[in-house]
């Protein structure tokens, strides 16, 4: 399942590069974030203000066939970009783990659910913690669960 519309790549090239890779493959490269050894998914989202496809690569958080995607931007003082998008349409996501891609719907969460799945997300990539310590604003982690 796929979303149809123009894709329009990042301009980072890794970036770039780890998506077309990851998806030409089926997941059989370009499955971690640079030379880490940590998984990744391939998250596809519509822009909020272009409404032209938008595809980049998440640390892998997955618990009971749930994923957490964390707006972190690497501890910056600010959400990025894709953050809006799912806030805009949180049904028109989709999230590559392995072969196909599959069409997710999305939520932010809080409270005792946000803990457990920041606890998760900091096990799967320790890096959130200090990202987090180097931020004010708090980093907001949205749940994607299988669309029905």
């Amino acid at each position: 399942m796929t979303l149809e519309g123009e894709y329009v790549p990042t301009p980072t090239k890794w970036v770039r590069d780890q998506v077309e890779t990851y998806e030409r493959t089926g997941g059989k490269e370009a499955g971690t974030l640079l030379d880490t050894g940590l998984p990744v998914i391939i998250v596809t989202t519509r822009g909020n203000k272009s409404g032209k496809i938008r595809k980049f690569a998440l640390m892998r958080v997955e618990h009971g066939g749930e994923y957490a995607l964390v707006a972190s931007l690497g501890g910056a003082p600010k959400h990025p970009v894709w953050y809006y998008n799912l806030v805009a349409d949180p049904k028109a996501v989709t999230i590559q783990d392995g072969p196909e891609p599959f069409l997710v719907e999305v939520r932010e969460v809080s409270g005792a659910e946000k803990a457990a799945w920041w606890e998760r997300a900091v096990a799967a990539f320790p890096n959130y913690e200090q990202y987090q310590a180097k931020t004010e604003r708090q980093i907001p982690v949205f749940v994607a669960s299988r669309a029905s």
